[in-house]
């Protein structure tokens, strides 16, 4: 059937409900200018419905008189600011909805009320202003209007600096306040699980080309708070999309339906979803009955697992148990070809622009809910509990994001056409994001997964290095491409690079430095633009940070050590780059030993560094945690490796990204029991009697501090405990470390770009300082060796050497390792990056032929000279002589003195 005028009445109302819907409709605050005896009249169903169908079906020739309009006696800005569709669809939105502020009631749709026509006829109304807005914003950007706040301008953005424009911009999202009630969702949920239509009806109605149907689908309520999500965005750029968030991820079944609809289509034969009738989204093949029945298995576990999640959360018991029996399940599918191309969504690899308007609109609503309930969704619920969606459904959800991010940029440059496009790549990075730093602390992806869209056809390592490097500096002189979704795809994904690459990459970006450096004049190594320096061995931290904190970037230049021993005696020897590495692994050595007091370890069994809080109370102490990010940053620019990890936490601050809940387990796993515990309470939280302080002990001392202002005279309840854990977790990851981590941070940024921070994560900068796994490829080392002294690789020493290397544990490998190069871990991208070379040294040891006849060995042990990465290896003549010597020194701890 067909919507006509008969559903209203004779051909002459029509046009006196059109002129209604043009002039009364459309004037400001229409419920609270009328005499409220007249409201009741306005709400009825006789006459609110057949407006609303009257609305859509002369939709064209409304807006058009619409347009024509001026300020009909209101403010002038009113209608400068708000256009006539945006007071009519705050109208409808009034007149629809009963619901009192005061009492705290669930509100309802007044009686009669056709939800799928208003519905669609909010949308519409939605979209017509969301075009205005779209415009607006385009005349702006053409003017070039300054956005500061001194600027008075019309303008719907963040650039209403009058605070009377503020204060009625204000006024006008309260009154769309319905939209982002709980009740108003469940509503319309109920609608449509009511009014669900059969297959065959849906094949009739898309055959007529239905546009307005009085059936209400699920796609439609998504399509609607689409809408306004993205006026709630543009109308407050501020946080002002936060109640629409909170109500669309803390409903329960919204969000794994939604998926449902998505995956039924992306993972599917159906192909994309068709561009008429929002209908066809669900049903637009023969297939999608089996589809749908496939997926309503998996949204009726999620969406009661997420029930009791929910319940808990608000400190209410459940009386269904959540099951917990799903393990963290493996992926399904082998490392391969086909693996690759499994999580490369065919639909997606032309970007934004190889789908559909409606998809995109509830790919964009996707992201943005699911990002915002990753934000407080803990690894117990997403890991354990699987809510709200199980594992596999995550990985999909991943392969999904991952492709279309990557091909946005891919096929566009990173620029969005289309209006749909911008909102929608902004979520999806920043969901993919979130979803891939939890990926990077407790795995649940496959590694071909995070690099599937990119294998067959990535940039190569030079191109892409130049390309972001020219974004970064764009960014940093201020040039327009600042959002992420503007750069190019190592900037904002750089996983879907390996990591190997990613490394050479940053070694590329340093020899492109250096080279610039030699260009403009500045020099490295024995000559007179190199840093000449001397450092008493027993004051190594103090005399290192009084000579070189100064410097600046000028620590990029070549360092000349010079050596005073612990007696006051210069050190005989010349500086050819071997005691500058000596010097960078002393120093790091002395200062970040826990017992200096600038950083202290995790309680977790890694004992990772991190700042000790009561640095700032040092001498100095937070300019010599900058000193030591110039370190480190030398270290880096040097390629030279220090055997020390940070704590994740730690440098995800350097890394500019802020910390949430879980990755407090990384940092105290027993006050992150305390806070899971907290959250999960079945009773009542009060019980507990906690306030909003954090009690710390410092220097013998109970020290409280509150979280909020008056935090202890505030009671931890159940209703703002979610709160308290979430301010906890906050002062203890980010606002208790982050003076430290920017003190750190600027140190660092002076010899290393934040750009070639950002193509890693946290585990992968550790591993950047630090080197490799904690074992060593022994045929890599030998094809990298170097012997001297008359060795050579023939030499009977030497091949007993590597036979006995051979047969070590892998824990004694690497304690070898450390021995002659100060580092437990081998280069990252092998031995032939190590510098100096890996060197075996001849040490000519004469034993008498009685002795060797007597069953006599070379009685001297081997001892290495770390500053050269290299190893002083006596002649020995038997294998089990070599093999006792050099594990009793490499177990000494000691180098030089050994004899």
């Amino acid at each position: 059937m067909r919507l006509d005028i008969s559903d209203v009445g004779l051909l002459d109302m029509k046009e006196a409900v059109e002129q209604y819907c043009t002039h009364f409709l459309t004037v400001p605050w229409l419920a609270k200018r009328l005499p409220a005896v007249l409201l009741p009249a306005l709400k009825h169903e006789s006459v609110l419905s057949p407006s609303l169908k009257i609305l859509m079906i002369s939709k064209e020739k409304i807006f058009s008189d619409m347009s024509k309009l001026g300020p009909s006696g209101v403010p002038s800005y009113s209608s400068e600011l708000i256009p006539c569709a945006g007071w009519a669809l705050a109208n409808i939105i009034n007149l629809a909805a009963e619901y009192d502020n005061d009492s705290g009631l669930p509100g309802h749709f007044v009686r009669g009320l056709d939800c799928g026509v208003y519905v669609l006829a909010v949308t519409t109304l939605s979209e017509n202003l969301m075009q205005w807005l779209a415009n607006v914003r385009q005349t702006q950007e053409n003017d070039e209007v300054p956005c500061d706040e001194s600027t008075e301008t019309v303008y719907l953005d963040n650039s209403l600096g009058d605070a009377a424009f503020g204060s009625f911009r204000m006024s006008y999202i309260e009154l769309l306040k319905p939209l982002h009630q709980q009740w108003h969702l469940m509503k319309l949920l109920a609608v449509v699980n009511k009014d669900v239509l059969s297959k065959e009806a849906d094949i009739f109605l898309a055959n007529q080309k239905l546009e307005y149907s009085e059936k209400l689908g699920f796609v439609d309520i998504a399509v609607f708070y689409s809408c306004i999500l993205e006026i709630f965005s543009s109308l407050n750029p501020l946080g002002g999309s936060l109640p629409i968030l909170n109500t669309l991820s803390f409903t329960p079944g919204f969000l794994v339906e939604l998926w449902g609809v998505l995956e039924s289509t992306l993972f599917s034969k159906i192909g994309h979803f068709a561009e008429g009738t929002r209908a066809n989204v669900i049903s637009g093949s023969q297939d999608v009955a089996v589809l749908e029945k496939k997926q309503g298995r998996v949204i009726k576990d999620a969406g009661s697992k997420w029930v009791s999640v929910l319940q808990k959360i608000s400190g209410k018991s459940s009386s269904t148990e959540v099951d917990c029996s799903h393990a963290m399940d493996p992926p399904r599918h082998p490392v391969n070809d086909d693996a690759y191309d499994y999580w490369d969504v065919e639909p997606l690899r032309h970007g934004p622009e190889g789908i559909s308007k409606d998809v995109a609109r509830l790919l964009h609503l996707f992201c943005a809910t699911y990002a915002h309930l990753l934000l407080v969704l803990d690894d117990i619920e997403f890991y354990e509990k699987q809510v709200p969606f199980v594992l596999e459904q995550q990985r999909r959800i991943v392969s999904m994001l991952n492709t279309l991010v990557y091909n946005c940029f891919s096929y566009n440059n990173g620029q969005h056409k289309g209006q749909n496009s911008k909102p929608l790549m902004d979520a999806a990075v920043r969901c993919l994001h979130l979803l891939y730093e939890r990926d990077c602390r407790h795995r649940f992806c496959p590694p071909p997964l995070w690099l599937a869209p990119a294998r067959k056809n990535r940039l190569p390592i030079a191109v892409a290095a130049r390309a972001h490097e020219a974004v970064s500096t764009n960014v940093r002189f201020g040039d327009t491409l600042t959002n992420p979704c503007l750069g190019s795809v190592i900037t904002a994904i750089p996983h879907v690079f390996p990591f190997e690459e990613r490394v050479q990459m940053f070694r590329e970006f340093i020899k492109m430095d250096k080279v610039s450096r030699r260009m403009a004049g500045e020099v490295g190594g024995l000559c007179p633009g190199s840093i000449e320096i001397v450092i008493r061995r027993d004051h190594i931290v103090e005399d290192g940070f009084r000579q070189l904190n100064s410097l600046g970037s000028r620590l990029k230049s070549g360092i000349n050590v010079s050596f005073v021993s612990e007696c006051g005696l210069p050190e005989a020897g010349l500086d050819y780059g071997g005691l500058s590495k000596e010097f960078l692994t002393d120093i790091s050595r002395k200062a970040f030993d826990p017992e200096y007091g600038l950083f202290t370890q995790t309680s977790t069994s890694e004992r990772l560094l991190i700042p000790n809080v009561t640095a700032k109370l040092v001498e100095n102490g937070i300019q010599m945690i900058e000193f030591l990010g110039r370190v480190v940053g030398k270290a880096l620019y040097e390629g030279i490796l220090l055997d020390y990890s940070f704590s994740l936490v730690f440098v995800q601050k350097l890394l500019g990204r802020y910390s949430f809940l879980d990755e407090l387990s990384t940092l105290d796993p027993e006050l992150y029991r305390n806070l899971i515990y907290v959250k999960h309470f079945d009773g009542d939280v009060k019980e507990l009697s906690l306030d909003f302080t954090v009690t710390e002990e410092l220097f013998g001392q109970r020290v409280v501090t509150e979280l909020k202002p008056g935090g202890k005279n505030v009671a931890v309840t159940t209703e703002n405990s979610l709160q308290y854990i979430y301010a906890i977790a906050d002062y203890k990851l980010n606002r208790q470390i982050l003076p430290f981590a920017n003190a750190f941070y600027r140190g660092l940024i002076d010899l290393i770009s934040p750009s070639w921070l950002s193509l890693f994560n946290a585990s992968e900068f550790n591993q950047l300082l630090s080197g490799g796994e904690h074992d060593i490829d022994v045929l890599d080392l030998r094809n990298n060796t170097r012997y001297t002294g008359g060795y050579s690789e023939g030499s009977r020493t030497i091949k007993l050497f590597w036979e006995a290397i051979t047969g070590f544990e892998p824990k004694e490998r690497c304690m070898l390792l450390k021995f002659v190069t100060s580092c437990s871990r081998a280069p990252l991208l092998g031995f032939k990056h190590l510098q100096p070379t890996f060197t075996i040294h001849k040490v000519a040891c004469d034993v008498p032929l009685l002795a060797m006849i007597g069953g006599q060995d070379v009685d001297r042990l081997p001892s290495a000279s770390t500053c050269y990465n290299t190893l002083k290896l006596p002649t020995y003549k038997r294998a089990s002589t070599l093999r006792s010597k050099l594990l009793y020194a490499i177990n000494s701890n000691a180098g030089f003195e050994l004899s």
